[in-house]
């Protein structure tokens, strides 16, 4: 008979809180994801750089989500049943989708940007073509990232963390994530610092445009629609993707920055609403007021 992965006397206490806010974020995220993926699918065209960008992060979001059972089952019983495999796969499609959703949010907002201040001399740019080649580059370079910082030897698999994969061994309670992990810390601070100045410097150019030289850029059917995509965007950052990349450089455990960060599956559905024109019309509604 082989070792049981898991042994009570090692095993931490059940933690509720944490698997009833994974399981709330679970609830909401899968339908809003879902439903937004077969109306870009069914109703919109793949010819839109936009429209690849959503899939994408709708792809992105739902691959969280399904791994978010296997941290409910765990914060709720306090035990880790699955084997070390399994565990670094759940933390690879949550490290995939903080960084990918950063990533395909932060293109919306240049797309959007293109679109409004320099419309003509961004045509050409501004394809599915271009927009699937850069979705394609990320998913593969993020994915090479993430395998080799998941299967780091550094990271170890002691008796602890096969007992709960979620979780540090007593010797690493205290810890900031960068004391074990550099490399990964840098990257991700790094890359949300530069995606996040990407942000505020569209948001202020496209602000600037739509108040003071409308005149001049292409026709914005909403205005209001577009300033509150780059209103979800920076909150996005802010309040999900900011606070767990802060929290590397913190003392001790934040699952709580996890869960904040876990919630952006639930706020990226709205983005779609407000980065599409006629988002709930057929494909041959839009495409008849396009022409019209």
């Amino acid at each position: 008979m082989g070792t049981p992965f898991c042994h009570m006397e090692d095993s931490p206490e059940p933690q509720l809180a944490y698997a009833v806010i994974f399981g709330c974020i679970m609830v909401l995220g899968l339908p809003l994801n879902a439903v937004s993926l077969w109306i870009l699918l069914r109703r919109h065209s793949l010819k839109s750089p936009n429209v690849v960008f959503m899939i994408n992060l709708a792809v992105s979001d739902l691959l969280l989500i399904i791994s978010l059972p296997l941290r409910i089952y765990s914060y709720a019983t306090g035990t880790w049943t699955f084997n070390t495999v399994v565990c670094k796969s759940a933390k690879l499609l949550l490290y995939m989708n903080i960084r990918t959703s950063s990533i395909f949010i932060t293109f919306l907002s240049v797309d959007r940007l293109l679109a409004v201040v320099y419309p003509l001399r961004s045509h050409h740019v501004r394809t599915a073509s271009n927009a699937m080649k850069a979705a394609a580059l990320v998913w593969l370079t993020l994915l090479l990232i993430n395998i080799i910082e998941v299967v780091n030897p550094s990271r170890g698999s002691n008796k602890y963390n096969e007992s709960f994969c979620f979780k540090r061994g007593p010797d690493k309670q205290d810890l900031p994530a960068i004391k074990m992990f550099p490399q990964a810390a840098i990257f991700q601070l790094v890359l949300l610092v530069t995606l996040l100045t990407v942000n505020v410097v569209s948001t202020l150019l496209v602000s600037w445009t739509l108040h003071k030289h409308l005149s001049d850029c292409a026709h914005v059917n909403n205005k209001v629609n577009v300033l509150l995509l780059y209103v979800m965007n920076l909150m996005i950052f802010t309040v999900c993707f900011l606070p767990a990349t802060v929290g590397l450089f913190i003392r001790g455990e934040h699952t709580y920055l996890l869960c904040l960060a876990t919630a952006n599956c639930c706020l990226d559905p709205l983005l779609y609403y407000y980065s599409l024109d006629a988002f709930w019309k057929k494909k041959e509604d839009v495409n008849l007021g396009q022409e019209l």
